[in-house]
């Protein structure tokens, strides 16, 4: 048997069309969309399909699009008889990977991800924080920076172990800035600010935390059917009681997936599969473990190649 981790993307990967194609060709994708909608109350699925593009990268609507996408997907590596064995997700993405796992259902997870984003954009006024890529540098010396800076009085925290040599750092713009000179003097190849929306991912999303720790009492979560990868500790779960207090951990936590690729390697998986739009987490699994398997699924014609393949060696 085939031992196959499903990988879930997270936001940042959203793009105006996504899912249109399995739009277009399946009923069942229509009306999951319309749950989406009905859920909501507001039409996610024209906004995810045309636009605008900078109503669509809010937060609030990016969250459950990229959920929405990937749920579309996941369906029909179901309905072809695949499942997978463990799963993860970067940042959002828990939250499908969760889906995935029968922890939480999808209405529920569409509107816990909406009602996330929301928190996260409150969290701290516009154009207080931000965050940055760092590239070319060790784990070890980015947290040291940034934890000497934040000491200081001024908020940074390396918010994404990613791959090797590559983290996100995340806090107020101050701070951020401070961090980016200080580690290009410590031999950063690159550190450049995003265009993200606030600090996700640091401890200024600490007062989001409490707010959303009541949404989500209101949320039933069941024990896992699969390993869960938290990312908070790169390690697997299926207690519904860590499950829960690690989601809320995860706002002002760094999103270990290098980490957690890592100790999903060591459990012999033989194929990594990325399910939603875009190509980032394929290309992490890559730089984790070069000679990986790797599918990365967001249309039809790789969603057919893939059943194809997985019958192929069954």
């Amino acid at each position: 048997m085939t031992k196959l981790a499903f990988l879930f993307p997270g936001q940042g990967s959203q793009e105006v069309g996504m899912g249109q194609a399995f739009y277009d060709q399946f009923d069942d994708v229509q009306a999951l969309f319309q749950r989406a909608d009905d859920v909501l109350g507001y039409q996610l699925s024209d906004l995810m399909l045309n636009g605008p593009e900078e109503t669509l990268t809010k937060t609030e609507n990016a969250q459950p699009a990229l959920l929405l996408n990937s749920v579309a997907i996941l369906e029909h590596i179901r309905q072809a008889g695949i499942e997978p064995d463990m799963v993860a997700g970067h940042s959002l993405g828990e939250y499908t990977a969760l889906y995935a796992a029968g922890s939480i259902s999808f209405e529920d997870a569409i509107k816990v991800v909406n009602e996330r984003g929301k928190l996260m954009e409150e969290a701290v006024p516009s154009g207080q924080g931000t965050m940055a890529a760092v590239l070319g540098l060790d784990d070890e010396t980015t947290h040291e920076i940034t934890k000497a800076i934040t000491d200081s009085g001024e908020t940074v925290n390396v918010a994404n172990y990613n791959c090797p040599g590559q983290t996100v750092i995340s806090g107020t713009v101050s701070g951020v800035n401070q961090a980016i000179e200080k580690l290009k003097e410590a031999g950063a190849k690159r550190a450049l600010p995003l265009n993200v929306s606030g600090p996700f991912h640091s401890d200024l999303m600490r007062p989001a935390s409490d707010q959303f720790k009541a949404i989500l009492e209101e949320i039933p979560i069941q024990s896992a059917a699969i390993p869960v990868y938290a990312n908070v500790t790169a390690e697997p779960t299926q207690d519904e009681q860590a499950i829960r207090s690690l989601l809320i951990e995860q706002l002002y936590s760094p999103v270990k997936f290098k980490q957690t690729l890592e100790n999903m390697v060591e459990q012999d998986v033989d194929a990594f599969v990325e399910i939603g739009q875009g190509k980032v987490l394929a290309g992490l699994v890559k730089k984790v473990h070069r000679r990986a398997t790797i599918y990365n699924i967001q249309d039809v014609e790789q969603l057919n190649a893939f059943i194809a393949d997985l019958k192929e060696e069954s």
